[in-house]
């Protein structure tokens, strides 16, 4: 499993570089089907590269037709006029929902996981996820797009869980030295 940048960590809003060809190869492969494994393990449908701290333009995808998709430099070439809600959530802003406006279609130029470019004209929640997963190569997330108050409320629950988690580890890493003074201690008689 790797692990999942959250709200508040640089690389979520930072424009992710393009993948240079001569980086698709075996070793990318790997790490592709990491990025699957780790956002199927989080419950996912789409997991972007800067979400698991790495600031490249590609993206992982399995939405309601559980067809695996990579996409490797995407461009969306093409949305739809007509906007649907839909509520939004996103495994590095977790449990914080909200219903977010998008066109309803998109297509997308990109190239897949063996470098081969394709097109792709998508609709539904295929449609959103791209838009969404997109927006991460871009240092945009989900609560920029909705309502303002709703973002300053997502930021700042976001911020009080990172205090508590950097809280708990200190008193972890804490307990862990005192832990270890004791045996060295013992040891030392």
């Amino acid at each position: 499993m790797l692990r999942i940048t959250k709200l508040g960590e640089d690389v979520l809003r930072q424009v992710a570089v393009p993948v240079e060809p001569e980086e698709i190869n075996d070793e990318f492969r790997v790490l592709i089907n990491e990025m699957f494994e780790t956002m199927i393990e989080a419950n996912g449908v789409g997991l972007a590269a800067p979400q698991v701290d790495i600031s490249k333009r590609f993206f992982v995808v399995i939405a309601d037709d559980d067809v695996r998709r990579v996409f490797i430099n995407p461009q969306i070439v093409a949305t739809s006029s007509d906007l649907v809600d839909y509520e939004e959530g996103c495994l590095s802003i977790p449990k914080i929902y909200e219903k977010i406006k998008r066109p309803s279609q998109v297509t997308v130029q990109a190239l897949d996981e063996n470098g081969k470019k394709f097109q792709l004209e998508a609709d539904g929640l295929l449609a959103r996820v791209i838009q969404h997963e997109n927006d991460h190569l871009d240092g945009i997330v989900f609560i920029d797009r909705g309502d303002a108050e709703f973002k300053k409320e997502a930021e700042e629950t976001m911020a009080k869980r990172q205090k508590r988690y950097l809280e708990k580890l200190k008193a972890k890493e804490a307990k862990e030295r005192k832990i270890a003074a004791k045996k060295a201690a013992k040891a030392a008689k």
